[in-house]
This record gives C-alpha cells, structure tokens and sequence, in this order.
C-alpha cells in the first residue's frame, strides 16, 4: 500500500505545480506533453507488468518498477528544459503502471478472494487519499519559500525507498517456475496500439485539430496494430493477453465496466477544479480541500465494502450501487451553476466519492475471482489497464466538448448582450486569475458561458454511467474462493459449500492441490470423515473407507487400511483306524 500511495501521488502532485514549472523551464507549447507523458507510458505499459512478473517472479518485478520509478523521479527534478522534464515523466510513468498492476496482483498472490476484500478496500481508501493529497502537497511545495517546483518529484523518493526495504524485508512470495516465452510481437502490437491511441486522445485538440492528417493517421494505425495483436496473441505460445480472457464474461464486463468508471471518474475529478478555480475563484489549494467530501466517502464506503464482503462473500451488489451514485453524482454536478454553495458542491462530490469507493476495488475483487490462477497477473493488469484507458479518454473527449460548448455559449452571449469583447482577448480564455481580472460585464458573460459549458461536459458522463451500471447487473457472482475450504473445515457438508458448477471433492488424493478434470487446486474441498470403529470393535481413530483421512481434520494424506484377516486352512479329515487298532 506505501507503493500505491507512493505512485498515486506522484500522478497528481505535479498537476497544481505545472503553470510554475512551465514558467521556469519555458515550452508553454509543449505542456500537454508534459501532463500526458506519464499517462500515455502507464496506460501503454500496464498488460506487460503483470506478463514480466510470471517470467521473473513477483518481487523481483515490483521491485523493479519501484526502482525505476525512483531514477526518473531524480531525473524529473534534475531537468533543465522542458524536453528533458518529458522523457523523465515518460520513464516514471513506466514505473507507476508496474507498481499499481502489481500491487493488485501481488494482492492476489497472498491472500484469498473471501480475505482480498478488506485489502481491497484499504487499496480503495489508498487511492482516495492520494488522489486529494497529491495536488494539495503540489500546492504547498511550489507556495513554499526554500523549496520549489523540483520537490514535488523529490518528495516521492523517500516513500520509494521506505517501501523496496519493507518490500525487501517483508514480502516473501513462493517461488514458482513457469515455462513462459516473452512475447515480443505481442508486446510491440500491444504497447504500439495503445500508445498509438493515447498520443491521439492525449494531443487531439490541443496540438493538431480533431479534423487533421495526424488524427486519422494516429486513428489508423492505432486500428492496424490492433488487429495485428489479436492475431498475434491468437498464436503466441505464452500471450501477454489470453485471448482466453475474452471468453471470461466476467473479465469481459468488468473490462467494460472499468472503462466506463475511468472516463467518469477521470473526467469529473480533473474538471471540477476548474470549475472551483474559474468560476468560485478558489486557489488551486483551496479547490483541493473542497474534494475532501470525495476523499471521506471514498475512504468509508471502500472499507466498509471491502469489510463486508470477507465477511458475507457477496460483492455484486456494490458496484451495483456504486455505479448508479455516480451517475447520479454526475447528474448533480451538471446542475451546479455560478451562486452554487459550497455545501451543495461538497455534497455533490461526496455522492462521487461514495460511488468510486464501492465500484473501483470490487471489479478487480470480482475479475481475479473467476480468473484461473496462471491468468492472474494478465487479469488484473487487463483490468486496470482498460480503467486508465477510460481515463485517458474521458479526459480527452471532455475536454474537446468543454473547448467546443464553451466557445458556443460565449458566442452567443456576446450576441445577445450586445458585448464586445475587450482588445485582445476574443474568445480565448486564459488561467484562472486573468479570466477574474477581465472588465465587468465581459467577466460575467465568460463565467456564466464556462458554467453552462461545464455542465455539458458533466451531463454527457451520465449515460457513460449508466452503461456501466447496466452491465454490472449482468455480472454473475461467483462464490468466492476461499470460504468453502474453511467451512468444510468447520465440519460443514461440502456439498453445500461448493462452488458452483463444481463437485464437492473427496479426500485423500482429491484434496487441495489435485486437480483433476482441469478444477483449480485453491477451489477442491477437503472432506472430513467422521471416526468409525473398525469391525472388530477396536476404536483406532481411522477412517477405512475410500478417502482415508485423519478423523479429526489434521492431515489429508491417504492411509491405507488394514489388511483382513487371513482364513484358517479348513481341518484335515480324521485317519481312519486299522482293525489293529480297533
């Protein structure tokens, strides 16, 4: 969890600081490039984590992820132009992507489905709190005398190094040996078409027009690799994506699922400071206090999801639930207008909060549940590597919808109001404190525009939600691995507690670890065989049947069973007497 914070919150800390790193190094032209760059190399990077950590074991991977993450953290607050600072903001978002992919699936390597759900929620409550303390620690850092923009990658470091010792120290993982292949045509197919895709939805917009030779070169080739995947994974030895997986129905709508959940949840939490900034006039530091709500009903309703679920083992209804609070939080937030108090904007994104904390952690629980064992890693990086694809997109799609409304609802208040525009200015908006020190009435128009064109953007989150719900309903809860075992344990009827579609299994050469018919060794019961006397009433404890168990549970291990006794030869007939004898 000290990585996952870790890289979280280096994912949001330079957001509040860009304008003055800008400033500093020069490049106003090249800032998307520097807010995109880590994005774009996590996304792209995410399926290959989980396919190295099989090749060369978990820790060693995740370690390595760490690491990198540290030297391009040092690299990003050594740079001196704005070049230097991108290709340092790349590397680190190679290191991000590894290290929440791999938190996820060492998560899974350790504890059970029926157990991951409180850490699950921890993992949720993790995210929640990066997610607000990294643009306020941003804030701080650039507001303070005797520190400057270069700590806000700095300050990382130390949690870096806190984590690879623990990890170090702490984390001990079986060693499994696998007869895996690196899939090099996969790999490039895979990694080129995402980024292919990222640069497009990143750049489209702001570098060249929507309508422009790049984006539907971008377009097309993003297509064409695409397709060369599914044909290259079809055929790999060892794919970096099973296409087995797309069979998985459960793998399938929670890939859909989390695509829809990134582009409402990326796209509100990185347009709602702009609306705080812009139009209520907060500082960057104050806009982040005002996601706090977010924050606290992330934190509870993530733990206390995670909380009932070991206990319970049911988890469908969450994202069920949570999923129907964001769209309805996205529908609240499209009606905030330019007198919205800041209790009803508090309490709008707390409804937010509540949504994300019960749906995000849930989808990875329920993906890594119904995933084989050896599709572990390529589960639950799929997963979250089509969440920050949603991300990337949301981004993308509402910011050219915001650009788009905003410059409409300007025109046509202009026209109504009768109002030019001051000499030089137009139409193009500025930062946030040169839109306050425009001229009244033009300031006015501009705010009352920037909401309304706002409110698009949220609106148009609402049916994205809304998919996402609808196809949680058609998720299938499976019993969570794990619960059975323990209550056949308990001297419950295996039977019962067997998943479903799944025998209950017997003991002995059918315990856990023997899988017969392709059945998971973790999902095999262990039955327990009372303790009968043997037949010639000498009770020894034993059972003699078939599985030949312990009676008491404490071993699996087959006995076998005494051998009968061995028939006495029948008597020899009588010699009869000689008339001597006689």
């Amino acid at each position: 969890m000290m990585a996952m914070l870790t890289a979280m919150i280096s994912t949001s800390v330079v957001s509040t600081a860009l304008p003055t790193i800008v400033g500093d190094l020069g490049g106003q032209d090249q800032l998307s490039w520097v807010a995109s760059a880590s994005l774009l190399t996590m996304t792209a990077s995410t399926p290959l984590w989980g396919k190295l950590s099989d090749i060369f074991g978990r820790k060693l991977t995740f370690q390595s992820a760490l690491l990198l993450f540290v030297v391009a953290s040092v690299g990003a607050g050594l740079s001196q132009n704005v070049g230097q600072l991108i290709a340092a903001r790349a590397f680190q978002g190679l290191g991000v992507g590894g290290l929440s992919a791999l938190a996820q699936v060492i998560l899974g390597d350790v504890v059970e489905p029926r157990e991951r759900g409180r850490y699950s929620g921890y993992m949720g409550a993790v995210f929640g709190v990066a997610t607000v303390a990294g643009p306020l620690l941003g804030g701080f850092i650039v507001d303070t005398d005797g520190l400057g923009w270069r700590w806000c990658f700095y300050v990382c470091i130390p949690l870096a190094v806190i984590a690879f010792l623990v990890i170090q120290r702490v984390l001990k993982l079986p060693k499994i040996k696998r007869d895996t292949r690196i899939d090099v045509l996969g790999a490039v197919t895979i990694t080129g078409s995402a980024t292919a895709l990222m640069l497009l939805l990143s750049l489209g917009g702001k570098e060249f027009d929507w309508n422009s030779t790049w984006t539907y070169g971008l377009g097309g080739l993003a297509v064409v690799l695409l397709v060369c995947a599914v044909f290259a994974e079809r055929f790999a030895r060892e794919p970096i994506l099973p296409p087995r997986l797309f069979r998985n129905r459960t793998f399938v709508l929670g890939s859909i699922a989390s695509l829809c959940m990134g582009i409402a949840m990326f796209g509100g939490m990185i347009y709602l400071p702009q609306y705080l900034q812009i139009v209520k006039g907060m500082s960057p530091t104050a806009s982040g206090l005002m996601t706090l709500p977010m924050v606290i009903g992330m934190f509870i309703t993530s733990t206390a999801s995670g909380q009932i679920v070991t206990r319970t083992g049911r988890y469908k209804i969450f994202p069920v639930v949570g999923l129907a609070f964001v769209a309805g939080a996205m529908f609240l937030l499209s009606q905030l207008h330019t007198d919205s108090s800041k209790v009803l904007i508090g309490a709008d994104v707390a409804v937010l909060g509540v949504g994300l904390g019960l749906t995000l952690q849930i989808l990875i629980l329920a993906a890594q549940n119904a995933a084989e064992p050896a599709d572990l890693a390529a589960t639950t990086s799929g997963i979250s590597f089509f969440r920050n694809l949603g991300g990337a997109m949301g981004v993308a799609a509402f910011g050219a919808i915001l650009s788009n409304r905003l410059s409409a609802e300007l025109k046509d208040a202009l026209a109504s109001a009768h109002v030019r525009p001051p000499s030089g200015t137009g139409t193009a908006l500025g930062s946030p404190d040169a839109i306050h020190a425009l001229p009244e009435p033009f300031k006015g128009l501009v705010l009352e525009s920037f909401t309304k064109a706002l409110e698009t953007v949220f609106m148009v989150g609402v049916p994205i939600a809304v998919v996402g719900f609808l196809v949680v309903l058609f998720l299938k809860e499976l019993p969570l691995r794990g619960s059975a075992a323990r209550q056949a344990a308990k001297g419950g009827d295996p039977a019962a507690t067997a998943p479903q579609g799944q025998p209950p299994a017997a003991g002995g050469r059918h315990a856990r670890g023997f899988e017969p018919n392709g059945l998971r060794g973790d999902q095999e019961l262990v039955s327990v065989a009372p303790v009968t006397a043997s037949a010639n009433g000498a009770g020894s404890g034993w059972n003699t049947g078939n599985a030949g168990t312990m009676g008491n549970g404490a071993s699996t291990e087959p006995v076998q069973a005494p051998a009968p006794p061995r028939p006495r030869p029948p008597p020899s007939p009588p010699t009869p007497l000689s008339p001597k004898d006689r």
